[in-house]
């Protein structure tokens, strides 16, 4: 039973981000509350949001990231490898480690 809700919950936090995705440049609001329900659905059943979306999403402001439109991306070097992106609307910052084992094993593949 708790495998069922936890699959159901998937796949409707898939569906609002999805949509999100979409009306975020026609309506920012509604694209913001379909982002505050998928994240109440998540706590709710207890599920993660998949990694995809969530390098995606604003924790401070709670809105969908979009490159060039409301944040901005870029590569850092100096102490270790790693991803800045910046919310252009609250100025929060998300980096992102980039490790040196995952490079290695892309290369292989």
């Amino acid at each position: 039973m708790k495998r069922y809700i936890r699959e159901v919950a998937l796949e409707r936090i898939e569906r609002l981000l999805k949509l999100a995705d979409e009306v975020y440049i026609l309506n920012e609001a509604l694209s913001r509350r379909y982002v505050e329900l998928a994240l109440k659905i998540a706590t709710r059943s207890r599920v993660r949001i998949p990694r995809p979306w969530k390098d995606r999403l604003c924790k401070k402001c709670l809105s969908i990231l979009k490159p060039g439109v409301n944040c901005r991306i870029r590569i850092r070097s100096y102490r270790e490898k790693h991803i800045v992106i910046k919310c252009l609307k609250c100025g929060h910052i998300i980096r992102i480690p980039v490790h040196r084992r995952l490079r290695v094993r892309a290369r292989r593949k």
